[in-house]
């Protein structure tokens, strides 16, 4: 999407609306009315950095030491919740990344299609 975003202001200077190229407002319209999936407000480079992340290396090394030492012996309470959060946190990045990728790839399709 271009950057051809024009602010309206007030006697303020405060901004109070927004001029987009028609282009940009379609395809803005066009995929935020199709699909609840679809990552909205972020730009190309912020949904390629979301599709290329990773759980952070202190969190993926915990995860890495609990499930080894779960495969051994049964872990604490304490330790068990803790397992349990970081793979939830993982699920929940691969879910993000997995609509990032999606968002890409329609965004993609919506330039090719205009």
């Amino acid at each position: 999407m271009a950057s051809s975003v024009r602010y309206i202001t007030n006697e303020q200077g405060e901004r109070i609306g927004v001029l987009l190229d028609l282009d940009d407002y379609r395809q803005l319209t066009q995929l935020s009315a199709t699909d609840p999936e679809l990552l909205q407000g972020l730009s190309e480079e912020e949904l390629q950095a979301l599709a290329q992340s990773a759980l952070a290396p202190a969190d993926q090394s915990r995860m890495d030491d609990l499930l080894a030492r779960n495969a051994d012996a049964p872990l604490s309470e304490t330790e068990q919740a803790e397992l349990d959060r970081l793979v939830a946190d993982v699920d929940h990045l691969t879910l993000l990344k997995t609509r990032a990728r999606y968002t890409l790839a329609q965004q993609a399709g919506q330039l090719q299609t205009s």
